[in-house]
């Protein structure tokens, strides 16, 4: 038997390949049946995953409508400009999927592929990525400045907590993933303030925009990034380490991991929840002004995600590597974003209500986005998750069970 992510059984195939080994040929969870829709191998929670989400925020908007004053009780639990109860959310969601991480195997790959997978996403996350939105915010919004503003912003926060849930349900490369974000994380405490300021005042100034100004201090972002980062990384190392110097790594994949894995869901489900009865009233009451804010965060989601599936294969990346880079750069760290526009905005300003769009766009066009992934995969990459795309000679690889990532280092 084995379990997916979520710890659910799923159907298993007979090859003696263990589920924690690297090796070829299918996937851990393949059904061994090429017939099988992939839908139909996936557990209910796996299956069902954009209707859960939808449920919640759904949920999220029927609770701030219900509780008018969840706000305030909610906004009596910060700390600084951190919410104590989306920190639970996400601490919640990431821990699972750091704990899945193998920590030895990062630290000990020095291939050339991993070097340039890691300057490519340099290259997108902090060049391309803020540049983009830069101008995607001033093309579509440049009569709305408070909501231009909002969505340079964001821009600006790469991704550092869903992008792990994105890898995971996608099959990715969760080691190579952890590495990109591990990186992406020290850029963001040095360069954030930095970008700020650049994209918000120097580079409006030397165009002849209009510029709003923008003051944010490091300790700011690093003391966010430290809190949804640091806190589940540190938890999820430690727990490794115990966890297979005590009872040895073929329980800790087999019997723990699956045990803990549906937290990761359930955190996630929580965070949104949170974010839409927090920001409830905002989007109902504003719906065009949402539709005007969604519109650049469509496009760019979708040119951030092509770009980053292409530099997957310029450089020669299988699946498995081309997915954690794609979903890395098209990812943003809403929680930064948010923090950052109304500690220096205001809670009830533009830029927090675009900062607020930003997941409520960005969840269910990465969860589709997953879905495309995972169909590509079935389609044009052989059964070897990390293998390279099939020639165009209509061969098509075995269809495979898409729940649990193997290690790929």
């Amino acid at each position: 038997m084995v379990f997916n992510r979520y710890g659910s059984a799923v159907a298993s195939s007979p090859s003696p390949a263990s589920p924690i080994a690297p090796s070829a040929g299918p996937h851990p969870d393949a059904a061994g049946a090429d017939d099988v829709p992939v839908l139909q191998r996936l557990s209910t929670l796996d299956r069902f995953l954009p209707v859960w989400i939808v449920l919640a925020m759904g949920g999220g908007l029927g609770l701030g409508a219900l509780v008018p004053s969840i706000d305030a009780g909610l906004s009596a639990l910060n700390v600084g400009s951190i919410s104590l109860p989306i920190a639970l959310g996400l601490l919640l969601m990431m821990y699972p999927v750091l704990a899945k991480v193998r920590y030895g195997a990062v630290l000990r790959d020095r291939s050339p592929q991993t070097a340039r997978m890691l300057g490519a996403s340099l290259v997108l996350n902090w060049v391309v990525g803020p540049a983009l939105m830069f101008a995607l915010a001033w093309i579509f919004l440049a009569d709305q400045p408070e909501f231009r503003t909002g969505l340079i912003i964001v821009g600006l926060a790469r991704c550092i907590a869903m992008v792990l849930i994105w890898s995971d349900l996608s099959c990715a490369d969760r080691e190579a993933t952890a590495l990109m974000v591990a990186v992406n994380s020290v850029f963001q405490i040095v360069a954030y303030s930095l970008l700020g300021w650049f994209y918000l005042t120097a580079l409006p100034d030397l165009l002849g925009l209009d510029s709003q100004g923008f003051t944010i201090g490091i300790w700011e972002v690093a003391r966010t990034v430290l809190t949804f980062l640091g806190v589940p990384l540190v938890a999820g190392i430690l727990t490794r380490v115990i966890g297979v110097r005590r009872k040895g790594e073929a329980w800790y994949e087999e019997t723990f991991l699956p045990r803990i894995g549906p937290f990761a869901l359930y955190g996630l489900l929580f965070t949104i929840v949170m974010l839409f009865a927090i920001q409830g009233d905002a989007i109902v009451d504003q719906p065009l002004d949402v539709a005007r804010i969604a519109l650049p965060l469509l496009v760019y989601f979708a040119l951030m995600f092509a770009a980053g599936w292409g530099a997957g294969q310029l450089i020669g990346a299988g699946y498995a590597r081309t997915a954690s880079l794609a979903f890395t750069a098209a990812g943003n760290n809403f929680e930064l974003a948010i923090a950052v526009a109304i500690g220096v905005f205001g809670a009830t300003s533009g830029q927090a209500l675009a900062g607020v769009v930003g997941p409520l766009i960005e969840v269910p066009v990465l969860v589709a986005l997953v879905y495309v992934t995972l169909w590509a995969r079935r389609r044009w990459y052989s059964a070897d998750s990390d293998s390279a795309p099939l020639e165009r000679s209509g061969a098509t690889g075995p269809s495979t069970a898409v729940s649990t990532t193997r290690a790929t280092s």
